[in-house]
């Protein structure tokens, strides 16, 4: 298996501190008593996801167990503020949630190019005793504290975003597919579970327009329950905008097939479904049009079919139309 695609880790955070306000009181040559000159303490550093093209994967982030931010500064004396705490910014591929360990709780997400998430925010500083002067209350000699630091334990998961996710059982050909409409170069093989790691293709369509098809490990009956490679890809697919079922010809029952896929993403998600759905035949170069005409009435109904072969190039460029047709009108 690819090490190298990391698509989940689970790393202990913690925020800085606020630093705390000073009590200090002004003394100079000719006035003892010239008041509270305390400065506010520094705001702790946050720890921050940032969104990024130049991540593909979490692999960066493989080792990394603890990230503590920097603590604020104590305030100082003639009204100084103490600096702010570093933040600790964690660059990440674009389409990654983070959620906390313990509770679950989704604490947001990061879809664009340089947008960021706070996921731990530092502690506001005190406030000095400059603030808590008063008519009846010259000289306060107290101060606030800084807040305290936020910690917990995060899970990081990379989504794929990509329009067209492909949807099969293992050796389907969906990988060959891919290496012949995009310039992506999947590990292609005559066995099962080839692929051990998504793979993204950009497909060149007409007048300079492209969309982004991602090829998902083959998925097997039971993989909502975890069997063959199951939960752990499943989870791509949820950002595709299209969903293309790929089914072998060589299958005795296409409908089936579709049907236990289908049962499979909902089992997983129900939300799935509502999501727009190609069913594409593979391998047809071996079919003849009498063959053709006699499966397409066993296909399953409700959903648009297309009898495509990825190696003769058989519907290749009807499928890029059908897809990129559904992307648009889908906007």
């Amino acid at each position: 298996m690819n090490s190298n695609f990391v698509d989940y880790v689970k790393i202990y955070i913690r925020s800085g501190k606020g630093g705390a306000g000073s009590a200090h009181l002004l003394r100079v040559k000719y006035n003892a008593k010239a008041g509270p000159d305390g400065g506010d303490g520094g705001r702790g550093g946050h720890v921050v996801l940032r969104g990024t093209t130049q991540r593909w994967t979490l692999l960066h982030l493989k080792y990394t167990k603890h990230v503590f931010a920097e603590d604020g500064q104590n305030g100082g004396e003639n009204l100084c503020t103490g600096r702010k705490g570093k933040d600790q910014i964690l660059d990440v591929p674009l389409g990654c949630i983070c959620r906390d360990a313990d509770t679950g709780e989704l604490l947001g997400e990061v879809t664009e190019e340089g947008e960021t998430l706070i996921i731990a925010k530092g502690g506001r500083g005190g406030l000095g005793n400059d603030h808590f002067k008063s008519p009846t209350n010259q000289t306060p000699r107290y101060a606030q504290p800084g807040e305290p630091a936020e910690e917990r334990t995060v899970i990081i998961e990379l989504k794929m975003l990509a329009d067209v996710g492909l949807v099969g059982f293992p050796n389907a050909g969906k990988s060959t597919l891919l290496s012949v409409v995009s310039a992506a170069k999947p590990e292609i093989a005559d066995y099962p579970f080839t692929t051990m790691v998504p793979n993204l293709g950009i497909v060149k369509y007409r007048d300079d327009q492209s969309f982004c098809i991602a090829d998902i490990p083959g998925i097997i009956e039971g993989a909502s329950e975890g069997k063959g490679l199951g939960l752990r890809f499943l989870r791509h697919i949820e950002r595709n905008s299209i969903l293309l079922f790929m089914v072998s010809c060589e299958q005795l029952d296409i409908s089936k097939e579709y049907h236990i896929l289908l049962e499979e993403l909902k089992k997983y998600n129900p939300e799935l479904l509502d999501k727009e759905r190609i069913l594409a035949v593979t391998k047809c170069d071996m079919l003849d049009e009498t063959m053709m005409k006699q499966l397409k009435k066993h296909l399953p109904k409700g959903i648009e079919s297309i009898f495509i072969s990825a190696v003769s190039g058989f519907h290749i460029t009807e499928l890029k139309d059908l897809i990129f047709q559904k992307l648009v009108n889908g906007e």
